[in-house]
């Protein structure tokens, strides 16, 4: 990042507003440098080319987001509903976090734009006319393009209202006028997905009922349960993508040993702007008892041979579908005794979890397969007493929780826990049916600090992780890339050495 950033941000730290796209640049002050001069100011008016794109096809999204614009119509007649994309957030002074779009907003239109809406206006018996309100080029006769901190001269160029119109298939609006139009239209209901828009919210306050909002954002989530065959595509990518990121790892452990948790983030999230958009999460990098934690995303510990990384991670693709995999690897290429037969019993989790996923069971079958097997495995091993429980009464305790700690899995998407909004009757108390793509990761937890079960196991995490996909026949792994058996785990990693 250069330093001349800074300056650019005029007086004016929110950019140039819609009621001042008229007012002369004259005496305007440019940050540090200054007032603008009107010599400055009128060569920055001219000398510029059209570099309007035309000829521009419909992004390969756009008819599948109609299709989905067409339920959500269905589903709200007569209503008008909101949709924002959200807004820019300051991670400190003038500098902001990387936007990443609304996934109800991505969902139903393709873009990924921040401050844009989208609205369906009630059309009568022709269910609703859409509408995208965008954020125009930026403006080169008020010299919004140079003195706003987010113009094109600064943050790069954005499409034109009819170069959007023309990607995405809808017609577009400026965006800064918005707030004014909807608030000027009385006497419609109206709906908007809440948390990304508050100006927004706020104009549109005495319109708006925050339980009738509550039931767009739940259709919204359960509208993704299902996913067409362009999301199944996605997936597919995101998945191929990390199987590369998780061979990076592999390839760079040694230098992991030799500094931090880091390098394998660092190398990890190298592939995944390379091949997307970014990590779909923050990427668990967990190495020896950090193993143990499940969200451990400090990344910031020693990587030790003779102890187990587990590493959680998935590539965000340009479209924003993410992977979500996990692997636990031996750092030193092979696991030891107690490691291979608590992995094992993980292994034999998953594949009893997998096998339950077709078309028909239930979305809780899954879990309670995986869960069955983890809880014979620690009464096999004496870490629960079977003379005092049976595998039944173990279950109906939930006493294995103590070391299984979460579900088996969760739909998967544009969220890496996807459609979390939905109805509890869509989603956890569903049957599944072909298209909808889940994960399936049973682990096994025993904590550095956990009295109850041998020394020897306390500190080992084990996690296996993969992204099923629903199918008319039961169900594909599209993350088979990685090999998943210990066998084969250390076969991967010993063809990848050096």
């Amino acid at each position: 990042m250069t330093e001349d950033r800074t300056p650019a941000v005029s007086d004016n730290p929110e950019g140039l507003a819609a009621e001042e796209e008229d007012q002369p640049i004259k005496g305007r002050k440019n940050g540090l440098y200054g007032e603008v001069s009107d010599e400055l100011a009128a060569s920055m008016k001219s000398g510029w080319a059209d570099t309007e794109l035309r000829g521009l096809q419909p992004v390969a999204q756009a008819p599948y987001a109609a299709e989905r614009r067409a339920k959500l119509s269905a589903r709200f007649p007569g209503e008008r509903l909101v949709v924002p994309a959200g807004r820019l957030r300051v991670r400190a002074n003038d500098t902001d976090y990387p936007f990443r779009a609304a996934s109800e907003y991505v969902h139903l239109t393709g873009d990924q734009t921040e401050d844009a809406v989208l609205v369906a206006e009630p059309a009568g018996d022709s269910g609703h006319d859409f509408v995208l309100y965008l954020l125009p080029r930026s403006d080169r006769e008020n010299g919004e393009f140079w003195l706003d901190g987010q113009g094109e001269l600064w943050v790069g160029r954005r499409h034109s209202l009819e170069e959007a119109q023309a990607l995405l298939g809808l017609p577009a609006r400026d965006v800064r006028k918005a707030a004014e139009e909807l608030a000027a239209v009385e006497g419609v209901p109206t709906r908007i997905v809440r948390g990304y828009d508050a100006g927004l919210e706020e104009a549109l306050a005495g319109v708006l009922d925050e339980e009738r909002d509550d039931e767009l954002k739940v259709f919204l989530s359960g509208l993704r349960l299902v996913k067409d065959e362009w999301e199944v595509g996605e997936l597919r990518a995101a998945c191929d993508a990390t199987v590369k990121g998780f061979t990076d790892v592999v390839r760079e452990l040694g230098q992991a040993v030799a500094t931090s948790e880091r390098w394998i983030e660092g190398t990890f999230w190298r592939r995944a702007r390379v091949e997307g958009n970014d990590v779909g999460y923050g990427s668990i990098c967990a190495a020896g008892p950090h193993a143990t934690t499940l969200h451990w995303v400090r990344n910031d510990g020693e990587v030790r041979p003779g102890e187990l990384l587990l590493l959680d991670a998935g590539v965000e693709t340009h479209t924003l579908y993410t992977a979500d995999v996990t692997r636990t690897l031996p750092i030193n290429g092979r696991f030891n005794e107690l490691q291979r037969k608590i992995y094992r019993a993980v292994y034999d989790a998953q594949e009893a979890g997998i096998a339950a996923v077709k078309p028909g069971g239930r979305f809780r079958d899954f879990h309670d397969a995986a869960q069955r097997v983890l809880a014979e495995r620690l009464l096999e091993w004496g870490l629960l007493d079977p003379s005092v429980y049976d595998v039944e009464k173990v279950l109906e305790l939930g006493l294995q929780r103590r070391w299984t700690l979460h579900g088996t899995g969760h739909m998967l998407g544009l969220d890496v826990h996807d459609c979390a909004h939905a109805r509890r009757e869509e989603y956890v108390d569903a049957e599944l049916v072909p298209g909808m793509v889940l994960t399936v990761e049973p682990g096994l937890y025993f904590q550095l600090d956990d009295l109850t079960v041998p020394e020897e196991y306390r500190g080992i995490g084990v996690r296996i992780e993969d992204d099923i996909l629903v199918t008319a026949e039961g169900n594909e792994n599209l993350s088979a890339g990685l090999p998943r058996t210990a066998d084969d785990v250390e076969s991967w990693m010993a063809g990848l050495a050096g």
